[in-house]
């Protein structure tokens, strides 16, 4: 099995992130937490519960990915959220999968949802939404565009020309990254379906504002070819 570096951005997660790191499965080289300003203990926690953390000063979702994307030491980088939603426990069953099928990339779809109780409503309705929009306006047949959780040769970046991942304080980076790489002939792509679980600690996301850019953002990915 070629090594595994996890990615976690993490904006005060401190009820949270001990869970994530600790469901963390055994055959991991690291996981690289990223403190993204947070005004809280999630730092000290994460390194309390066996973490490796670095600061991105810059705030979002883009520059704190692509801190631990620079940071990131193993051949294979899977990424969550430091919300304890994504199945940490699923990390090295997907990065098999991925090097058993000889893909570049393996994006965790969340849908149809295992449990009704773990997204609310207005952000079923969103993803469905956003989901269509990406499949309409690139031609594709994704299941789920918003997923946070993906699992990728680190090589597969070099690909990938992401304008997101620099200037981005949203989080279009989660839609960007599948259209580029399915669309992209040298990167081969699947999805793999995952559960979901509810959330630990308050949510960052504003469904209708970032929701609305997040659409923009991809309407102008589409424009520029």
């Amino acid at each position: 099995m070629e090594s595994i570096s996890i990615v976690i951005p993490c904006y005060n997660e401190e009820k949270s992130i001990a869970d994530v790191v600790r469901a963390v499965p055994k055959g991991v080289l690291e996981i690289v937490v990223v403190d993204n300003n947070s005004t809280d203990r999630t730092a000290e926690i994460a390194r309390e519960a066996g973490a490796r953390v670095v600061t991105e000063a810059k705030q979002g979702y883009g520059p704190a990915l692509a801190c631990g994307f620079r940071n990131a030491r193993g051949d294979i980088i899977a990424t969550l959220d430091g919300d304890s939603q994504y199945p940490a426990y699923k990390v090295v069953e997907i990065a098999e999968f991925l090097v058993a099928n000889n893909l570049d990339f393996v994006s965790a779809s969340r849908f149809p949802l295992d449990d009704q109780g773990s997204m609310p409503l207005v952000r079923k309705v969103g993803n469905w939404g956003l989901t269509l929009a990406t499949n309409v306006l690139f031609f594709l047949s994704l299941h789920d565009a918003q997923s946070g959780m993906w699992v990728f040769r680190k090589r597969a970046l070099d690909h990938l020309t992401l304008k997101q991942t620099e200037v981005s304080k949203g989080m279009s980076l989660t839609q960007e990254i599948k259209v580029r790489a399915v669309i992209n002939t040298s990167v081969r792509f699947a999805e793999y379906h995952i559960p979901y679980h509810p959330r630990l600690g308050e949510s960052k996301l504003h469904p209708f504002r970032d929701g609305w850019r997040m659409l923009v953002y991809l309407i102008i990915l589409r424009l520029r070819g």
